[in-house]
């Protein structure tokens, strides 16, 4: 009930909601009705799964066969705009390959992040073809970021203190501001996170402000400058630096290689 409004207005309410609810149903019993006298199932949960599994295991040797997988019934109907009921299809894939990305190991700020702007580039195509496209590169950026990057078994405290660097990477990070935020000692953190990731801390956080910064040096037009500044780099040199360690190229040689006629 809204503020100003009379006690009665809960009764008009349910009221409404019961034509909702019939309307609900209505629908469901000719959805149902029209898919039978026609002979054109749904397409199936287990032929869903099959991606979901690839994402999830980060198989990159399933790939184009799961891609290439006819499907077994006819996709939903989420709008009568085919343009908008594709971007909707769209939508929901994208939800499920998030899913099925942090199930196998994927950060899930990352995930989170690869939806939001797959979901906004999908927002942005002009036809049915573009949102075709964009789903093959989704399910294979989704596969490739969990055989890279999922499929970890680390304990509570280090998952922990992965995503307190994740949600930082433009604040300066140390050893003793992640330990105190997860409740370790510096030492026995550094210990730890060594054991479990193979790597130290300070060499993590350059590779998730590298991995940042691949981000932005695609999808914005951020300068050189900025991006160093906002991902916390000493300075542009560093910053050039550090990126060429972990890729072999510059942050410019990266930004026009991937903007100029790569695939995926």
């Amino acid at each position: 009930m809204f503020i100003g409004q009379p006690f009665a207005e809960p009764d008009k309410w349910g009221d409404f909601m019961n034509t909702k609810q019939h309307s609900l149903e209505m629908s469901r019993i000719n959805t149902l009705f029209d898919r039978r006298e026609h002979t054109c199932p749904h397409m199936s949960y287990a032929n869903e799964k099959v991606r979901h599994r690839v994402i999830r295991e980060g198989r990159l040797d399933l790939l184009d066969s799961a891609l290439q997988l006819p499907p077994d019934g006819t996709a939903g109907i989420l709008s009568k705009n085919a343009l908008r009921n594709q971007k909707n299809m769209f939508i929901a894939a994208i939800t499920t390959f998030t899913r099925a990305a942090m199930d196998g190991g994927l950060e899930e700020e990352l995930a989170y992040a690869m939806s939001d702007s797959y979901i906004q580039m999908g927002e942005e195509c002009s036809s049915v073809e573009e949102i075709e496209k964009l789903y093959d590169r989704a399910f294979r950026e989704y596969t490739y970021a969990v055989a890279e990057k999922g499929n970890r078994h680390y304990s509570a405290k280090i998952d922990a203190a992965i995503h307190y660097i994740v949600i930082h990477l433009h604040e300066k990070i140390t050893l003793e501001s992640v330990a105190e935020a997860i409740g370790l000692s510096p030492c026995h953190l550094s210990r730890v996170f060594r054991q479990e990731t193979g790597e130290s801390i300070v060499d993590y956080v350059q590779k998730e402000r590298v991995e940042a910064a691949k981000n932005m040096l695609i999808y914005s037009d951020a300068t050189l400058s900025a991006i160093s500044q906002y991902l916390y780099f000493s300075t542009q040199s560093y910053f050039i630096r550090i990126f060429k360690k972990y890729t072999g190229i510059t942050p410019g040689q990266y930004r026009k290689y991937y903007r100029e006629g790569s695939e995926w």
